[in-house]
């Protein structure tokens, strides 16, 4: 297994520039934080996966559930936005779009992990609102899942 520490410390680095805490962001897991961009909440996750020998650094934001009426015309909008995005995509998990970038950790430096969460954090923040105003808010407000 590979030892991510260097990876961990990096990430809280990129944190601390933002001037942020990082220690009040940790997760309840070693390699998870939590951190807002204006109104975007963004997950920030370094981990190994046994099976496939590699280990992984995501960051994602959760932006809207997925609207109970109207969804044709919901992933056919989240696939053209697709489109425009920069290393980044809206994804949908667990009945929530998510803005999600996902690589190989290795050869992962400061200013890429500070760019992927500014990124993330950004397009989320634009992209809410809008789309909240077009689909409508959630009946019933509630945290996305986070596995």
């Amino acid at each position: 297994m590979q030892d991510l520490t260097l990876y961990y410390e990096l990430v809280e680095d990129v944190i601390s520039s933002f001037g942020i805490n990082p220690v009040a962001c940790r997760g309840d897991k070693a390699g998870m934080w939590k951190m807002f961009k204006g109104s975007a909440e963004v997950w920030i996750d370094v981990w190994y996966v046994d099976v496939q020998e590699r280990a992984y650094f995501q960051v994602m934001a959760p932006v809207i559930p997925v609207p109970a009426e109207n969804q044709l015309n919901f992933y056919r909008e989240l696939l053209e936005i697709n489109d425009i995005l920069f290393g980044v995509s809206f994804n949908i998990h667990k009945g929530y779009a998510y803005i999600k970038s996902i690589r190989e950790v290795d050869g992962l430096d400061f200013t890429e992990i500070s760019s992927t969460i500014n990124r993330v954090g950004n397009y989320c923040d634009d992209y809410d609102d809008l789309l909240k105003t077009k689909y409508g808010e959630p009946l019933i407000p509630g945290a996305p899942p986070r596995d």
